[in-house]
């Protein structure tokens, strides 16, 4: 026996929230399955080519798992799952965990730097990809055929994820679940100086997040739920999100993307009653000219999340849309909080919740770890039955981010009075693009990698519709072969396989950095501040 479980909590730990009854050895496999045998004529799935009763989606989720099985894939495997919102997506997940296997969480929009790490990291044995891949995601399997650093190649799944019959094979099916207690997957969190930390969930801890999710939300039975963010995002799986809707039965309805255009056709044509946005979404289809054309009148709640909503963009939830407005902070790692459905006016627009379990520990501390009173912003630490006790694979990371008594440390600068949190700031050197989080370091090792850049400082710039963009402010190297051009570089950053959410939205050619009064460099005045002639971006 190890000396912890895979999300880093003692034995001690997990028998104490065994005996709570929160963790109630459910698994993944069983979630769905029970689902299967409550609804099996109920509506399940759908996307632009199919929609699947429950009783149909376990069988294509059976033929998948052949087509797994014969790719090689086994119980215990780790296999790197980077695929748009579709049915195929919600297949491949439970096949894998038909099969014991499990799936590393990537995003559309992770490039080959990302996912090679991922696969060194887990370790991976298998990437499964789309079969139409657009320009940034055929670089990324293109890049798949070299070694890894171990020598090793993955093997490449590509899913017809826009036919009708994506898996045509049959045979052999296994049904080899994991314990509750195991890995059940791998998932992604953003860093401050690299690729993103693995985060290791097992069946137990992420399954009671789904249940408490559930009971402070109102998702039901035959209520439909638009996927509209992508699907691999912790917000998007179970906040209350896709595993919710499995744990209840509702229909889950995936939308390519969170456009106007691509999610109020679907919420007519599908009578959509929940959807989760992160606020620059939100704020697109409040000031969409052509909202009035279409009948948004099914829909009950929206989850805004992902990143702070400000309180302007909230009040007009509620008088535009005529929907309920719950505000969701969380992370990966762990801790949710809502606002109550029954929350008053000015809690639901001007602060991010509750936590949502009372088994949630929050402490709020000043730099020596020591609380700070009521109300004074502090830095967030947490601890529960959700909140995983170590990285995947990182010590190094795992001393700098818990505290010995296994407190995460979030990085969230907050308040938190009578229970309820407000969100004042990041602690990190973290910029989050409309909910994407970018490392500045792992964009400057990669323009610092460019033949004609000397230095290079990246930092968050403020934006009404995203919350930062990502600003690149660069120096030319003495002597190098024609003028710098933005456009260029940001071609040369995603051909190193940055994530395409990371590769800069503005790229300012300047002589030199902005410094502070005591001659460091300021990536606040960078952030604010704009050439007054700024080159090509």
């Amino acid at each position: 026996m190890t000396d912890t479980l895979p999300n880093g909590f003692s034995h001690d730990a997990a028998e104490h929230y065994r005996r709570l009854g929160v963790w109630n050895g459910d698994t993944h496999w069983k979630l769905f399955r029970r689902t299967v045998e409550a609804r099996p004529h109920a509506p399940a799935a759908v996307d632009a080519v199919r929609s699947l009763t429950w009783a149909e989606l376990d069988d294509t989720v059976a033929r998948a798992a052949a087509v797994l099985t014969r790719a090689g894939i086994r119980r215990g495997d780790r296999a790197i799952v980077q695929l748009p919102n579709s049915v195929a997506y919600l297949e491949t997940v439970f096949a894998l965990w038909r099969i014991g296997a499990v799936p590393v969480f990537s995003l559309p929009a992770h490039g080959a730097t990302d996912i090679r790490h991922f696969a060194a990291h887990a370790p991976a044995t298998h990437y499964i990809g789309t079969a139409h891949p657009n320009k940034h995601l055929g670089r990324v399997q293109a890049d798949l055929a070299r070694p890894l650093p171990d020598g090793r190649t993955l093997t490449t799944v590509l899913v017809d994820d826009r036919a009708v019959e994506p898996w045509p094979a049959d045979g052999p099916s296994p049904e080899t679940p994991g314990a509750p207690e195991e890995l059940a997957f791998l998932q992604l969190s953003g860093g401050t100086t690299g690729v993103p930390k693995l985060i290791p969930r097992t069946h137990d801890d992420y399954l009671y997040s789904v249940r408490a999710s559930v009971d402070v939300c109102d998702l039901r039975a035959d209520d439909v739920l638009l996927v509209a963010l992508p699907a691999s995002h912790n917000f998007t799986m179970s906040s209350p999100g896709i595993l919710g809707a499995v744990q209840v039965g509702a229909t889950v309805v995936f939308a390519p993307g969170p456009l106007p255009t691509e999610i109020l056709p679907l919420i007519e044509e599908h009578r959509v009653t929940h959807l989760a946005l992160v606020p620059p979404a939100l704020i697109s289809l409040l000031n969409y000219p052509d909202r009035a054309a279409h009948d948004l009148g099914s829909v009950r709640t929206v989850w805004v999340g992902g990143a702070k909503l400000s309180e302007a963009a909230a009040r007009r939830v509620r008088p535009e849309l005529g929907w309920n407005l719950q505000q969701v902070f969380g992370m990966a790692e762990g801790l949710v909080n809502y606002t109550p459905l029954d929350a008053d006016v000015a809690e639901v627009v001007a602060t991010q919740g509750r936590p949502m379990s009372p088994y949630d520990e929050v402490l709020v501390v000043d730099e020596d770890d020591n609380e700070v009173p009521p109300g004074t912003p502090g830095a967030l630490l947490t601890r529960g039955p959700y909140t995983i006790r170590q990285y995947h694979r990182a010590p190094e990371v795992n001393a700098r981010s818990f505290t010995a008594e296994g407190f995460y440390r979030t990085g969230d600068i907050v308040t938190f009075v009578d229970g309820v949190l407000t969100v004042v700031g990041r602690a990190k050197d973290q910029i989050n693009r409309g909910g994407e989080k970018v490392a500045p370091e792992a964009v400057e090792n990669v323009l610092l990698t460019h033949p004609g850049v000397h230095d290079v400082s990246v930092v968050g710039m403020p934006d009404e519709l995203l919350g930062e963009k990502v600003r690149a402010l660069v120096i030319p190297r003495d002597g190098a072969p024609g003028p710098l051009k933005p456009t260029a570089l940001k071609r040369y950053a995603r051909g190193q396989g940055l994530a395409s959410f990371a590769v800069p939205d503005v790229i300012d050619i300047v002589d030199e950095f902005p410094v502070t009064g005591v001659g460091k460099v300021s990536k606040k005045d960078q952030s604010l501040q704009r050439p007054a002639s700024s080159p090509e971006a």
